[in-house]
């Protein structure tokens, strides 16, 4: 799910995936605010996506099997909240996002 603090977010920039088309693009808009397509084929434009990407890959489907796994979503929303919470990430010196999150100012 993709939460949206309109005060702090001006521009969505995105590739142009079909989950990045018209019902995205209309509820980015109908919330104040303006969504940009990458230039095709430049990912090195979506640097921070294509990075939780390979993070993805090397540190959750790695431990998957797609065959026989029923349950993907239970263990998606369960990396996602370690992720969040309990990983430390080197562009936050060693915090958690989750971390980071709670020091802005309101």
């Amino acid at each position: 799910m993709l939460k949206i603090y309109k005060r702090h977010t001006q521009t969505i920039r995105t590739d142009r995936d079909h989950e990045f088309q018209a019902l995205f693009h209309w509820h980015v808009a109908d919330s104040g605010m303006e969504h940009v397509h990458i230039k095709p084929r430049t990912p090195r434009l979506n640097g921070k996506v294509e990075r939780s990407h390979r993070t993805d890959k090397d540190e959750f489907y790695q431990l998957v099997s797609y065959k026989g796994d029923v349950d993907l979503e239970k263990k998606l929303a369960i990396w996602e909240r370690f992720y969040n919470n309990d990983r430390p990430h080197g562009a936050h010196k060693g915090k958690t996002p989750y971390e980071v999150l709670r020091e802005k100012p309101s």
